[in-house]
């Protein structure tokens, strides 16, 4: 690494303010406003399109094996899918995925 502490330390202030400053113009400004229905409705969606955001890049490409293919992630994520549309149950979807996963590290290696 190149870079002085100093120079690492402003990064990391800058990305902070600069954060705060994206959140803060969404959630400071609008204030105690009632927002219209429109938006309510696209805000319901946020944690569907961002948790399988997270997760995919961890199942397509996952750190574990270096970026390969890898089965028993494959499975766990179909489990996790297949009980959380099943049960509609976000417990037992995480459960159902951890136990897959688990279960597939220990049968398949």
């Amino acid at each position: 690494m190149t870079q002085s502490n100093a120079e690492i330390w402003f990064i990391i202030v800058a990305m902070g303010i600069g954060t705060f400053l994206v959140r803060f113009s969404f959630l400071g400004m609008i204030g105690e406003r009632k927002m219209p229905p429109w938006v309510l409705r696209h805000l319901r969606y946020t944690p569907v399109a961002v948790l399988p955001a997270l997760v995919a890049p961890m199942v397509v490409w996952p750190q574990a094996t270096g970026g390969s293919f890898d089965l028993p992630r494959v499975l766990a994520a179909a489990a996790t899918l297949g009980i959380g549309y099943w049960t509609k149950n976000v417990l037992a979807a995480i459960g159902a995925g951890a136990g897959t996963l688990y279960a597939m590290l220990y049968l398949l290696g």
